[in-house]
């Protein structure tokens, strides 16, 4: 360890063999303050696509998930770290995606810095956070759409908990919460809270396998492609990496201002997802719209991010986004004894 730590502190970055065995010794006999001296280090010289694909190939490792291989599925959670305090876009987003017929394996977790996490507003609305393996596979293939509670899938990050706590600094855990779901994605689209990170991220994504990727920092600073003005985005398609502006008038969207998209905790959070997924026009819907339709891309169902915004508005007014939920929540009710 410490000849890697040397290393960092010199301002030299670790190759991704490197990583992997640094992560390895990290899970199995670190110490806390190695780990912590380890993730100040990598902060401190700026982590780069390598040393972030070995991080997350390791822990994916470790997952006690496992699936057999599912056919074009994709995640679309954000990093948060953001703080603006919306409402669940990416979880609301994930059910229109899902109802517009392609695989979506949601990869999420408790709040961290918003009131209410992808979890917080899922178990809200009646969902379980602790379903086996062969039952998230089983909705998966048959819903369209399960979560995985990232706790339960991972309980190699449990070691870096506490450092992280107390360090009270952003990490490269801030960004590797998306990157670890345990599924063999094909497609993902992710959202990050510094526009500084997108084209790295894109190549984390590439070294990670990804045949197809959009990475997004929206409008107004947020980690969710926003109708506040300009979303920067770097696509991955097929091994090429490209960066460009998407406006909200370029897919035929109206403008609404961040503070049009605040949400609120848990509750409110569940409720504004609902009436989206009911179709209540306005902000919220059309937010829904937009990242549900660049997902939609993204995956390679819609062929332009505009009809990507048309299937995602016919998942929602034809009903498909809101079965989806339905058949999520019944399935839970129905482990638990509740009809």
């Amino acid at each position: 360890m410490k000849f890697y730590l040397e290393k960092l502190i010199n301002g030299q970055s670790l190759n991704y063999e490197e990583m992997r065995v640094v992560t390895e010794y990290c899970i199995t006999q670190a110490t806390d303050t190695q780990i912590a001296s380890l993730l100040t280090a990598l902060k401190a010289k700026g982590e780069t696509a390598d040393e972030i694909a070995g991080i997350v190939d390791v822990i994916r490792a470790k997952s006690t998930f496992k699936t057999s291989p599912l056919q074009d599925a994709i995640d679309n959670c954000g990093t948060g770290g953001d703080q603006s305090f919306s409402f669940n876009i990416s979880t609301t987003s994930a059910f229109v995606i899902a109802g517009a017929g392609v695989t979506v394996a949601k990869h999420g977790n408790r709040s961290v810095t918003s009131k209410s996490g992808s979890a917080d507003v899922l178990e809200t609305l009646g969902i379980s956070l602790s379903l086996s393996n062969e039952q998230v596979e089983e909705l998966l293939h048959e819903n369209k759409i399960a979560f995985l509670f990232a706790p339960n899938v991972h309980p190699s990050l449990k070691i870096f908990t506490k450092v992280r706590r107390e360090l009270g600094l952003r990490t490269v855990f801030n960004v590797i919460g998306p990157l670890v779901n345990p599924v063999d994605l094909d497609t993902q689209f992710l959202g990050v809270y510094d526009k500084a990170l997108l084209t790295m991220l894109a190549e984390t994504l590439k070294k990670l396998g990804r045949r197809r990727a959009m990475v997004i920092h929206g409008a107004g600073g947020l980690d969710e492609a926003t109708l506040a003005g300009e979303n920067h985005i770097v696509f991955l398609n097929e091994g090429k990496i490209n960066s460009f502006t998407l406006r909200p008038e370029d897919v035929g969207l109206p403008y609404y201002a961040i503070e049009e998209i605040r949400g609120g905790d848990a509750l409110q959070n569940a409720e504004i997802l609902l009436q989206v997924l009911n179709g209540k026009i306005g902000a919220h819907y059309y937010t829904v719209l937009l990242n549900a339709g660049l997902a939609l891309f993204t995956s390679g169902k819609a062929e332009s991010i505009r009809e990507g915004v048309k299937l995602a508005e016919e998942s929602i007014q034809s009903g498909a986004a809101l079965k989806r939920l339905e058949g999520l929540v019944k399935y839970c009710k129905k482990l638990s004894g509740v009809y």
